[in-house]
């Protein structure tokens, strides 16, 4: 009897001190549980005015990875200005005075011209979705890293949201053939560029923020931007009424998300992927906000604002793949990454564009077929 009380006692005592170290433990575990991850906070700036869509998309993004993060990574994103000019975004990413930007490669056209060959002309042929598929399946993205290590770019880089065809412009008249952009005081950047002086224009590489002002104090005779929502917003309407809808300077363009490298590298595997995976949302879901911000915005703009838009005539297209070329030879006989780039972009679109021309519908018969009667298209200059 004795033996088994003895028994008893040691099993309670045993017992009692299973339950106290778990009870310490538990203790223990209890802070380490609740004391959360500092949050990692990014600042981000912009190369668009704050009332640009283009800046819209940008907070986008950021709301995404937040979103995605439960807080654990914080993008903000300033407009363009708030830090450094437009134009000084990739330096400022680069020194780490900036944790990142959204912007477009054209802007960096000054430190290597091969970067702006996804951005500016032809693309021969392909959209910025066509584009965006050689970027990240056909060899585009090794190309580009390998441009920015060239010019010491300390940087990594996300391309994102494929933009439709840009206008050939806003003018005081229509453009019909290349002897009216001789001598015009234009704007536009990157490749486009070397093309439009090609072409006999006087250019002037301005940030979308300061484009209108300059046309209304008459130092610009013509612009281009981008879009029908962007340019609405940005003010084109109160300077001009003549707008030029289809051209090859630049019918392929993108956003770039760009990182500080050596901040993007501190940060764990898991925030890295869901940055990568907030990227590819962030591009499918502008390019749908675009379709219906953009149409919305290019029937308003004939209906309110009285804006006339033309097409811009075939034999100007035409000229431009021609002074493209010639463009693109000179740019590569004394750049090699140009040429690489180039050549590479070309052996994709070949591929690429056989199928989509051969697959896809054309769209404009289905169009004339159900709407034709009430909206017909551009009318010619």
């Amino acid at each position: 009897m004795k033996q088994r009380d003895n028994e008893s006692k040691q099993s309670v005592s045993t017992r009692r001190k299973f339950l106290g170290t778990a009870t310490a433990g538990a203790a223990l575990a209890v802070p380490m549980i609740a004391s959360a991850q500092t949050p990692t906070k990014m600042r981000f700036q912009s190369t668009w005015p704050s009332k640009d869509i283009f800046h819209e998309y940008a907070l986008d993004f950021a709301k995404k990875v937040n979103d995605m993060t439960g807080g654990e990574l914080s993008i903000e994103v300033l407009p363009a200005g708030a830090v450094v000019p437009a134009f000084g975004l990739l330096d400022a990413v680069s020194k780490g005075t900036l944790d990142g930007g959204h912007g477009v490669m054209g802007y960096n056209y000054g430190k290597q011209s091969a970067i702006a060959l996804w951005t500016s002309g032809p693309a021969y042929g392909m959209d910025a979705n066509m584009v965006l598929a050689w970027h990240k399946y056909g060899g585009g993205k090794e190309l580009l890293a390998e441009l920015y290590n060239g010019i010491g770019a300390n940087v990594v880089s996300f391309l994102t949201g494929p933009m439709p065809t840009q206008p050939l412009g806003w003018f005081k008249k229509p453009v019909t053939r290349k002897e009216d952009l001789k001598g015009m005081k234009f704007r536009t950047n990157g490749l486009a560029i070397d093309l439009f002086t090609a072409m006999g224009a006087a250019v002037n590489a301005l940030p979308g923020g300061e484009i209108v002002p300059a046309m209304d104090r008459g130092l610009l005779d013509g612009a281009e931007f981008n879009n029908a929502s962007s340019d609405r917003l940005l003010g084109f309407p109160d300077v001009s009424k003549i707008c030029m809808l289809q051209s090859f300077h630049q019918s392929s363009e993108q956003f770039e998300i760009t990182f500080n490298k050596t901040k993007y590298n501190a940060l764990p595997a898991k925030l890295k992927a869901i940055i990568e995976n907030a990227v590819e949302a962030a591009s499918a879901d502008m390019s749908w906000k675009a379709v219906d911000r953009y149409s919305k915005d290019y029937r308003d703009m004939q209906t309110k604002n009285g804006v006339k838009f033309y097409k811009t005539p075939d034999a100007l297209l035409q000229m431009q793949l021609v002074v493209w070329d010639e463009v693109v030879a000179k740019k590569g006989a004394d750049n090699p990454l140009f040429k690489k780039v180039e050549a590479s972009m070309r052996a994709f679109a070949e591929r690429a564009m056989k199928w989509d021309m051969d697959t896809n519908n054309p769209r404009r018969m289905a169009y004339n077929h159900y709407f034709g009667r009430k909206a017909p298209p551009p009318k010619k200059a």
